[in-house]
């Protein structure tokens, strides 16, 4: 008697969506103080492989067709090729960073200023957060993390500003204090069918948080891709999706697989040299949602 064959269900088709991003050159980047546990200020830093790399990345986004828009690099401020950090922003509207650190307490005034420039409805923040960083936008939800950085009142803050649901999630491992280091966001909305819930795809590392926070993941994001800490840990999740093409780790190769399977197409940048700053691609990359 012959076994039936398994039936594998084909992968999605995924389509690409048109970015536009805000990056920094690192043209000043290296370590010279540790405010998270990549930071090692006694290893040596290149400055011009940052760049190389940095390079590359940006010459991929502009390939895959999407547009780069760049911020002035200013001196004494090394992080702030990690502009990420520098903001969030939603349908033209940029709620502005404050920065737990002092060292980087002096990129705010400089993202704020390119945001008006630009014709932004540029909001000042009371609370303590470093933009999208700690909050993802999946589908109609503001995803806002804590436990490092931005604080529990930010997300108060970042939901009257944008009038979206806010859900928070804690963060318990310093190695992933920023929550674009914990999730990927893969898709936008997939579709809502008759006035029900979104549908949106995540990835995520389950052990950076909490049980509550697995918790509500778990309930919200029923088929994302739970990723493993060896992948987690080369900052894999620290990436960059236009709904079809993924921008990762080379050294995520779970993930990678990962994402073949789901229909996904990765591709890897190596940013070696900025994760020495505890950042990766997504952290060099700012959404410029609704930005004219």
């Amino acid at each position: 008697m012959s076994t039936p064959e398994t039936v594998t269900a084909p992968a999605p088709v995924r389509t690409a969506q048109h970015r536009r991003y805000l990056m920094c050159r690192p043209e000043h980047f290296t370590v010279s103080y540790k405010i998270n546990p990549w930071m090692e200020p006694a290893k040596p830093t290149d400055t011009a492989n940052a760049v190389a790399q940095w390079q590359k990345l940006y010459d991929l986004y502009l390939e895959l067709g999407h547009e780069v828009e760049l911020i002035e690099p200013l001196a004494g401020y090394p992080d702030m090729v990690y502009t990420a950090n520098g903001g969030f922003l939603i349908d033209g509207r940029a709620y502005v960073p404050k920065f737990r650190f002092e060292q980087r307490a002096g990129e705010a005034p400089a993202f704020a200023d390119w945001f008006r420039d630009h014709d932004l409805d540029t909001i000042e923040p009371d609370e303590v957060n470093e933009g999208e960083g700690d909050f993802l936008l999946v589908g109609n939800t503001i995803l806002a993390g804590t436990g490092f950085r931005s604080t529990g009142d930010s997300h108060r803050e970042v939901g009257e500003v944008f009038g979206r649901e806010v859900v928070s999630l804690n963060l318990v491992d310093p190695r992933f204090y920023h929550l674009d280091t914990a999730i990927a966001v893969l898709d936008p909305v997939e579709g809502v069918e008759n006035g029900g819930p979104e549908k949106a795809n995540i990835a995520y590392l389950p052990g950076a948080f909490d049980d509550a926070s697995r918790a509500i993941l778990e309930e919200r994001y029923p088929d994302a891709i739970l990723v493993s800490d060896e992948d987690g840990s080369v900052f894999g999740l620290n990436s960059a999706s236009d709904g079809y093409n993924v921008i990762i780790s080379p050294r995520a190769k779970g993930f990678e697989k990962q994402l073949r399977e789901r229909g996904y197409n990765p591709i890897t940048v190596d940013l070696s040299e900025l994760l020495l700053g505890g950042g990766g691609i997504k952290c060099c990359t700012l959404e410029l949602r609704g930005a004219k």
